[in-house]
């Protein structure tokens, strides 16, 4: 192999190498804006006014320690509704007070 054939055969070498290189440089540069994007989007629940926290003394002496505004008053009944269930809470006593 001559001089001039050795410089033409590793400039496609080159080319091929370079190629690869750019390839690569570009699937990472998508990976990485991909993952930086994902990091930047949060999405937050509202947040709910729950009111004062109180406590509910029931007929048979137990309490229920809830906020004021899960506290629902339905034809003279007194109900929790939550977000699951609802329990009568009829017949106690709502006494506003902080807890812990």
């Amino acid at each position: 192999m001559s001089r001039s054939e050795r410089h033409l055969v590793q400039p496609k070498q080159w080319f091929s190498k370079s190629l690869l290189i750019l390839f690569l440089f570009c699937i990472s540069a998508i990976t990485a804006l991909y993952f930086y994007s994902k990091s930047l989007i949060k999405i937050e629940a509202p947040k709910k006014d729950l009111g004062q926290k109180i406590i509910i003394k029931l007929p048979s002496g137990d309490q229920v320690f809830t906020y004021e505004n899960l506290i629902v008053n339905e034809d003279g009944k007194l109900y929790y509704k939550g977000d699951r269930n609802t329990v009568d809470l009829t017949g106690g006593i709502v006494l506003i007070e902080e807890w812990d």
